[in-house]
């Protein structure tokens, strides 16, 4: 038997993770509609956890792998501190950490909505054509919104998760069928 064979066979022997992760998906998905503030100050404490542990292991990578020491230094002094003080606020002030960490994630997809934007048009000029140009023009004005109405923009995160966990729940159910089928 070759090695694709072998290969597609524990392939298909795994259906069920695609499975159990489109349930818990769409678990946690209605778990944001039907509770949003309870679920995201849950969801923040987990992200500083998360943050918490990630720069612990960036430190030890350090002593592992010499490349990048200065940075993976920089990394894990950072998610330690971020960790902890997620972790910390979330007990004291939960809805406004919460709050926070949505304003931050907000004005990064915003910044990096205006950076793509203007990188569509410039490709749009190069000879990518006008739709992408109208794409970039479009992940701009949406750039700028979110950065001009972060708070705003952090209040509807909940749904927003909800939505993309159901459907992506729901995605990953049918994958795992159709492998399970293959």
């Amino acid at each position: 038997m070759s090695d694709d064979v072998a290969v597609g066979a524990s392939a298909r022997d795994l259906w069920w993770r695609p499975l159990v992760q489109g349930i818990l998906a769409i678990v946690l998905g209605l778990l944001f509609f039907s509770n949003p503030a309870a679920t995201s100050v849950t969801m923040a404490f987990f992200i500083g956890i998360w943050w918490f542990v990630r720069g612990i292991m960036d430190i030890v990578l350090m002593f592992v792998d010499h490349t990048m020491w200065g940075w993976k230094l920089f990394m894990g002094i950072l998610g330690i501190l971020a960790g902890w003080l997620v972790m910390s606020y979330v007990t004291k002030a939960p809805i406004l950490t919460t709050l926070g960490l949505g304003t931050i994630w907000v004005w990064v997809l915003g910044i990096m909505g205006i950076i793509m934007g203007i990188i569509d048009i410039y490709q749009a000029f190069k000879g990518a054509g006008w739709s992408r140009g109208l794409l970039g023009v479009l992940m701009i004005l949406l750039g700028i919104w979110l950065v001009a109405e972060p708070v705003r923009a952090a209040l509807t995160l909940p749904w927003v998760f909800g939505v993309l966990l159901v459907f992506g729940g729901i995605m990953a159910i049918v994958a795992a069928f159709q492998l399970k089928k293959a």
